[in-house]
């Protein structure tokens, strides 16, 4: 969810960069929008930049597992084919 004060700085900023005639309705062009602000944005599916972060911390954690995940199967890999070589040597 956006930072409801964000929207209405936008909206406030969109409403001063109006022209003089449309300003003039007052409050009633910034409640309006910042409704349409709202709606828009909230269509965008957006997250705010703390779930950002800790989703990104999220996936660096995975990616390192990972990583780490598959050194670890190499290696098996190694000492199995190692294994099988010593098996077939001996036979």
């Amino acid at each position: 969810m956006l930072d409801p004060k964000k929207i209405e700085q936008i909206a406030r900023q969109l409403h001063n960069a109006m022209p003089k005639g449309v300003k003039e309705f007052g409050d009633d062009v910034e409640k309006k929008l910042r409704t349409v602000l709202q709606s828009q944005l909230n269509k965008l599916d957006l997250v705010n930049r703390e779930e950002f972060d800790v989703q990104t911390q999220v996936l660096l954690r995975t990616r390192e597992k990972l990583a780490a995940m598959e050194q670890r199967l190499n290696e098996l890999e190694a000492r199995l084919a190692e294994a099988d070589k010593k098996a077939q040597q001996a036979e």
